[in-house]
């Protein structure tokens, strides 16, 4: 299926299909160079099909993990284009995760001021999520995606046959994104996680996913209002996720951060339900002061309050500015 994404001054394809990866460049222009970026969890069969189909490729493989977004990372990626003389008119193309498209297209947004950037996501939370939309970024000094930039791709292959490899708590790790997805938007998509074989429904999950963020990136690009929705959970799941890096994956994160921020007691209630079919953990247990002294650093938050996304039901979602002294209570109380 194709989905296509406007802008104010652009549009870019989404392709969502089985093995679109083997036959990338119907959709995408290979002849020129081709960088192709992965990490080393990333099967290799994958980086060679991009690689073979086009002309002149090259490629460089980073470590797997949010190690590898970094200012190290970032370096590895541009003495590569830089050493193989690419130029403006060249492109990168990230084959992997979240993790690897933030990455990679960080890289493309800067190197020459911005080159092609080509994002085949490989897993559930990239496909479902950071994929599309043009948010890269890398971390630095112990706080996520604190540098970067918004820089839309070229256009998004998105081969859902890969998703059979990912070892199943990534894939749960994806899924949670999903979840987020329904609650700001598209209840039917919440209800799917409910009451139906998550199996048998991935297509719809990711397909319904997509068109929540792509209904909302089309309003909103650079997250001047409505765009901040789709942070909902990261508030605190991104303070959580600073301490625990090495430890628990974005989506485990973002689970135990979207429970502080539900108002309504009986979508609490369905909200662990749905996490806890998923297998999913959900309490918090960091110190509350990490936390907060985390939070008050993070690129969202003001002189005296930060801003927060809060669901009250399935659809009903909005963005509350919080003084320091609530946020230090409400980050008391979700440790209890």
């Amino acid at each position: 299926m194709r989905l296509t994404v406007n802008l104010v001054d652009r549009k870019y394809d989404v392709i969502v299909e089985a093995g679109s990866i083997g036959h990338i460049k119907e959709y995408a222009d290979l002849r020129r160079k081709v960088m192709v970026v992965s990490d080393d969890g990333v099967p290799a069969e994958y980086v060679h099909s991009v690689l073979s189909q086009a002309e002149k490729g090259f490629s460089v493989v980073v470590a797997k993990g949010e190690i590898s977004k970094s200012l190290h990372g970032y370096e590895t990626v541009l003495h590569a284009l830089l050493n193989n003389k690419f130029t403006r008119h060249d492109c990168v193309v990230a084959v992997g995760g979240g993790v690897v498209g933030d990455l990679a297209g960080f890289a493309a947004s800067t190197y020459m001021r911005g080159i092609s950037f080509i994002n085949c996501p490989t897993t559930t939370l990239s496909q479902i999520d950071s994929s599309i939309g043009g948010k890269v970024a890398i971390n630095f000094d112990n706080t996520k995606n604190i540098v970067g930039a918004f820089y839309q791709p070229e256009c998004v292959i998105a081969d859902t046959a890969t998703l059979k490899t990912l070892p199943r708590r990534h894939y749960i790790n994806g899924l949670v994104e999903a979840v987020k997805a329904g609650l700001i938007a598209d209840e039917k998509l919440f209800e799917v996680f409910e009451k139906n074989d998550i199996e048998r429904n991935l297509e719809e999950i990711i397909l319904r996913s997509l068109n929540v963020k792509k209904n909302i990136v089309e309003q909103d690009e650079k997250e001047s209002s409505l765009r901040a929705v789709l942070n909902f959970g990261h508030t605190i799941g991104h303070a959580v996720e600073s301490l625990h890096m090495d430890e628990w994956y974005h989506g485990e994160c973002v689970a135990r951060g979207m429970i502080p921020m539900t108002e309504d007691k009986d979508t609490v209630i369905r909200l662990k339900a749905v996490l806890s079919r998923l297998g999913l953990d959900y309490r918090i247990t960091d110190d509350p002061q990490r936390l907060f002294d985390i939070m008050t650093h993070d690129k969202k938050a003001g002189s005296d309050f930060i801003t927060a996304v809060k669901v009250r039901k399935p659809g009903q979602v909005r963005l509350v500015r919080i003084s320091y002294p609530q946020l230090r209570k409400i980050v008391e109380e979700a440790v209890k």
